[in-house]
């Protein structure tokens, strides 16, 4: 290993999924979680359940059983320059809090790289995209101001393709692997700092877990990529799959909202990912179609974004909008998108009305 790092990571529930991986692979990772979180995971550490190729069920992968180190702690309990490099792993809307927002101008301000896992794409990410607007679509963030410090050339976006949740039952440390891809990230604006990140995908690639039977290559590996646009290639999902789940009354699987109609399902992602092309992205840059079918049936239970807005959430991430409101500055329009946006912005009208 060339460099052991020190990452700081945003959001304990799906940001211990990369934790686990970045400790697997000998490098020392902090989790911002809340106290009563961090209390948790710092006594017991936290556990990722996931498939391993070749093996039957799931393995148990305990952070206390791996060579980097892990910890966890408030956003006041951190000192900026102590870090490497910092994930972004929590929500959107959860930026706005008032600790975690300085966190992030402090981190600014120490010059660390911010590497974003979220599905909604910084607003700072957007402007490395020449030709944008990005004050056009300000609306689409529970708080745009959050980002109107931060600097595009420290920021790079992480499309979180693998699918994770916390199983209802269990502890707030442990966390389970339904769908096992890899975490596929654009570089940095820096040859330096692009360096470190394929360091760090070098490391995990070569990580292997002791199963007390023999050495056994986990799944979940950080891809690294020189265009800008690969990690844009999961709106395409989203839009097509993950808000889809969103009904008038109730909510679907994301299998469902898939393959119920599976030739609209793949008219709004054709749709999406023209999009990304008219952006700038390569055609390359995207996920088949049919792969992303085929993956889906697995996915039998709701998006997270529709599980929050069935619990009555007030806020939760908008690529929806977003993606509406960068194809509206282009010119285009989708009938079907439209319709998606109305829905989801039906429930958070009728979740904050309820909530008063």
């Amino acid at each position: 290993m060339a460099k052991k790092y020190n990452i700081l990571l945003l959001g304990a529930s799906y940001g211990s999924l990369l934790a686990t991986k970045l400790i697997l692979a000998g490098h020392d990772a902090k989790l911002i979680c809340l106290p009563a979180e961090a209390d948790l995971i710092n006594a017991e550490g936290t556990l990722v359940r996931m498939p391993v190729k070749g093996r039957e069920g799931l393995f148990d992968i305990k952070s206390g059983d791996l060579p980097g180190n892990l910890s966890a702690g408030a956003p006041e309990s951190v000192t900026a320059s102590d870090y490497d490099l910092a994930v972004l792993a929590m929500q959107e809307p959860q930026y706005r809090s008032p600790g975690v927002r300085a966190l992030l101008d402090g981190l600014s301000k120490a010059g660390v790289p911010l590497m974003s896992i979220m599905n909604m794409p910084p607003l700072t990410y957007l402007k490395r995209i020449s030709g944008l607007d990005t004050s056009a679509y300000r609306e689409s963030y529970a708080d745009a101001t959050v980002w109107d410090s931060l600097d595009p050339d420290l920021m790079t976006l992480c499309s979180p393709d693998p699918q994770a949740f916390r199983p209802p039952d269990e502890p707030v440390n442990v966390l389970q692997v339904r769908l096992p891809t890899n975490f596929k990230s654009a570089r940095f604006a820096s040859d330096e700092h692009t360096a470190m990140l394929r360091q760090i995908e070098a490391d995990i690639e070569a990580a292997r877990y002791d199963a007390g039977d023999g050495l056994v290559e986990l799944p979940v590996k950080l891809r690294v990529h020189d265009s800008i646009f690969v990690p844009m290639a999961k709106w395409c999902m989203l839009l097509a799959g993950n808000y889809r789940c969103v009904q008038a009354d109730d909510m679907r699987t994301i299998k469902d909202a898939v393959h119920t109609d599976l030739a609209e399902t793949k008219a709004v992602y054709d749709w999406v990912s023209e999009l990304c092309v008219s952006l700038g992205a390569d055609p390359s840059d995207m996920v088949p179609f049919e792969k992303y079918a085929n993956a889906a049936q697995s996915l039998i239970s709701p998006s997270s974004a529709a599980r929050a807005l069935a619990a009555g959430a007030p806020n939760i991430e908008r690529v929806d909008r977003l993606v509406q409101s960068i194809a509206a500055g282009r010119g285009k329009q989708s009938d079907a998108v439209d319709a998606t946006v109305a829905l989801v912005d039906g429930w958070i009208e009728r979740n904050r009305a309820k909530a008063g």
